[in-house]
């Protein structure tokens, strides 16, 4: 239980920094357009890097020793610079989402354009494969930390889509905006000094 827990943190903690696939994921959600098949591309895209993350930085771990160091401490680096521009828009209160009138897409349509938000964000890789494949292979169960990671994108997104429309007068709010990239700019420094004090 204690590698799930900390796998869900990990995955929630890096999965909730606003960027552009979650600012596309609420426009579109708030929108109602094809909520389902959006929640569904975001959670497999997660689940594979996410495995192939852990099992991959394994294969470092017994391959190539000297490596797993320089890349926890590339996830610690890439931690505090999205806990900086978090804590950055909080504070200068840059952080509302704008979300347009969107007319909703052909489902085909919108599973591609997830699909590409998704896998052409270089933070996906660096989030997945590299940060959270590091802190998995240091728990005592990577296969537990990685079912917690997984479930984080479970709830995150069928949240998001799930409550969006709900949630547009909310979002569009600046201070709970500031609040929130407060919260987001905390918990990515919380989890770069456990990395590094690990």
């Amino acid at each position: 239980m204690g590698s799930l827990g900390i796998g869900f943190g990990v995955g929630l903690g890096l999965i909730v920094a606003i960027g552009a696939q979650n600012i596309w994921v609420l426009s579109q959600s708030m929108a109602g357009a094809n909520r389902l098949v959006i929640a569904a591309v975001c959670i497999l895209c997660d689940a594979l890097l996410i495995v192939l993350g852990i099992s991959s930085i394994a294969l470092v771990q017994q391959w190539l020793p000297p490596l797993v160091p320089v890349l926890t401490w590339a996830g610690v680096a890439l931690l505090l610079y999205l806990a900086f521009g978090a804590a950055k828009r909080a504070w200068q209160g840059q952080g509302r989402l704008q979300a347009e009138q969107i007319q909703p897409d052909p489902w085909q349509k919108t599973m591609a354009t997830a699909f590409a938000i998704t896998l052409l964000n270089p933070h996906v890789y660096l989030d997945t494969v590299v940060l959270i494949g590091s802190v998995g292979n240091q728990q005592q169960s990577p296969f537990w930390f990685g079912v917690g990671a997984v479930l984080a994108s479970v709830v995150w997104f069928c949240s998001l889509t799930g409550f969006a429309p709900k949630l547009n007068v909310l979002l569009n709010s600046p201070q709970r905006w500031r609040c929130f990239d407060g919260v987001i700019a905390l918990v990515m420094t919380a989890i770069a000094l456990r990395l590094v004090l690990n």
